[in-house]
């Protein structure tokens, strides 16, 4: 059996830029939002996992994929299933249309950290996950670690705040896109563009008054980000492609 939620949302004017497009934070807060609510459906919530096996979720890896942007006011259907988990990893999929036009994909790696410990927990320990995977739907593509360039320049230092927190007391994964978009200056790169792809690797958890110094640089077609602490270590990678804008029909 084939199990999946869907759900369509509407794109609104807090969640575009001055192009009129979803801001990729943006998407990424739908597909958080689409995961969270699937995860309630099978009893894998938040609330319920940190009761029952005291360990929290953990986002890992993340990309997505359109062969157009999704703009102002458009309906987003979202299609979102997982692949089940044996090992520390869960992968979640996501199909989504506008209006029954597909119009791009995602998936996300999910961990299960203690909140204790912070030991990744093996995921055949979880119950609810055993025979609720997507079955059929499901693909193969996998997300592995990204490569950065050796030459990477200083784009800007960045302190984190209280806006960038979520509920964990962590910087909210899908605030490094801001952070991304913002070093690459894609208010002016993007004109006539598109955010065709974007995939973040988070390495290690970022706290409000912690200062990251962003180094971008490029590998071929692609827009390449290094977060790092003042002191060198690596936080979290990033890779960003813009395509041109599709000719309007």
């Amino acid at each position: 059996m084939d199990i999946f939620y869907e759900d369509t949302y509407r794109v609104g004017a807090r969640d575009v830029d001055l192009y009129g497009q979803c801001r990729p934070s943006a998407m990424l807060c739908l597909l958080q939002e689409v995961a969270t609510q699937a995860a309630g459906e099978l009893h894998l919530s938040g609330p319920e996992i940190r009761d029952r096996y005291n360990a929290f979720w953990m986002l890992a890896r993340t990309r997505y994929e359109l062969v157009r942007p999704i703009l102002w006011n458009e309906p987003v259907t979202v299609k979102t299933w997982h692949r089940g988990g044996k090992a520390a990893v869960m992968y979640r999929e996501f199909d989504l249309a506008i209006k029954g036009e597909p119009v791009g994909r995602a998936l996300s790696a999910w961990v299960l950290a203690g909140i204790d410990s912070h030991k990744l927990l093996h995921l055949n320990e979880v119950g609810e996950i055993a025979d609720s995977s997507g079955g059929t739907l499901c693909r193969s593509d996998t997300l592995r670690k990204l490569r950065m360039p050796q030459d990477m320049a200083i784009a800007a230092e960045r302190r984190l705040g209280y806006s960038d927190t979520d509920i964990n007391g962590h910087v909210n994964n899908t605030r490094y896109a801001d952070f991304f978009c913002d070093a690459l200056g894609l208010e002016d790169l993007a004109a006539g563009k598109f955010v065709s792809q974007l995939q973040l690797c988070y390495l290690t958890e970022c706290m409000a008054g912690e200062t990251l110094r962003l180094r971008t640089g490029q590998d071929g077609a692609d827009w390449c980000i290094r977060g790092e602490s003042l002191g060198g270590e690596d936080r979290f990678h990033g890779i960003l492609t813009l395509d041109n804008l599709p000719p309007e029909d």
